[in-house]
């Protein structure tokens, strides 16, 4: 990966190479973290973090289901992301803040362990690929189920919980595919290791719905709006695993991934990515980058220094 010079490690920014914690860290052992995935993008206007009021509202959200308290502010959050950017020298970058149990006692009750923080930020492309994002990925319906919400929240952006994407994105790796789908507990479409899936039919738009069990992701959230104001019924409900092969398009959004169409399903055609997937792309790029004046409350432009 892309290293950069320093990370902001529980107040203080440190070099790359010497943000460390103690091999006897809680959240090392039980998965007792919650995080982010941010990126910022340069526009006309300098660099701008999108939507980042909204991801540091949801790493609080996913910290209170683990009844952890961010050590630090929202807006101290912002303030050295902010300055770790500037610090760093990045006009573009992926954000990566992590609410962890440190280092105490050992055992799966944490909360005598130290709730610490870090953000790290560093150059990374589209997840699944440029040429992803042009024409389309493969993607296979995984064994693996998303994680029920009997017995985790679904709704939380916690490290442990990832392990469940990690064996499908392994399996749908090793089986030479680009991505995976995963159904929920009663085997509707659910998303894939790290996206919200949509399809499109007869010129509707179709998304599993959050009792599915989906992260409630906020790249979904903004391409539904987008969708909307281009004049596209979009519809939250469930999606039996047959429409996906059915579907006339269908793509996948996430902070990582941005907006990437999949064009094969299980070894079945979809197609090369279509008109309404190309539309709202377009107008989704351009709101990440500052080029949609409509949309542009979304940007949160870099400032410094930080006071915090």
């Amino acid at each position: 990966m892309q290293t950069a010079d320093l990370i902001w490690l529980n107040g203080e920014f440190v070099a790359w190479e010497d943000a460390k914690v103690h091999v006897l860290t809680h959240a090392l052992h039980y998965g007792t973290g919650v995080f982010e995935g941010i990126r910022a993008y340069e526009t006309d206007r300098g660099t701008a973090i999108f939507r980042h009021a909204d991801h540091l509202d949801r790493l609080e959200r996913s910290a209170r289901f683990y009844h952890m308290e961010l050590p630090y502010t929202r807006e101290q959050l912002r303030e050295v992301t902010h300055e770790l950017i500037v610090r760093n020298n990045l006009r573009s970058c992926y954000i990566r803040p992590l609410i962890y149990r440190g280092y105490g006692p050992m055992g799966l009750f944490p909360l005598d362990n130290p709730v610490e923080a870090m953000i790290a930020v560093w150059e990374w492309g589209a997840y699944l690929g440029e040429d992803g994002k042009r024409n389309g990925v493969r993607a296979k319906v995984s064994s693996w189920r998303r994680i029920s919400p009997d017995a985790l929240y679904p709704h939380a952006k916690a490290s442990g919980q990832y392990l469940n994407s990690v064996l499908a994105k392994i399996e749908a790796s090793k089986a030479g595919y680009d991505e995976a789908i995963l159904l929920d507990h009663n085997s509707f479409v659910c998303e894939g290791t790290g996206e919200n899936i949509f399809v499109v039919k007869d010129g509707v738009i179709y998304t599993p719905p959050q009792t599915t069990s989906i992260l409630d992701g906020i790249n979904r959230k903004s391409v539904i709006a987008i969708a909307r104001d281009l004049g596209f019924e979009v519809v939250e409900r469930d999606i039996a695993r047959g429409e996906l092969i059915l579907a006339d398009e269908v793509f996948m959004t996430g902070t990582a991934a941005e907006l990437t169409p999949i064009r094969e399903i299980d070894d079945i055609a979809i197609g090369a990515p279509g008109e309404i997937t190309r539309q709202i792309q377009q107008v989704f790029d351009d709101a990440l980058c500052g080029r949609a004046p409509q949309y542009a409350e979304w940007l949160d432009f870099v400032e410094v220094p930080s006071k915090a």
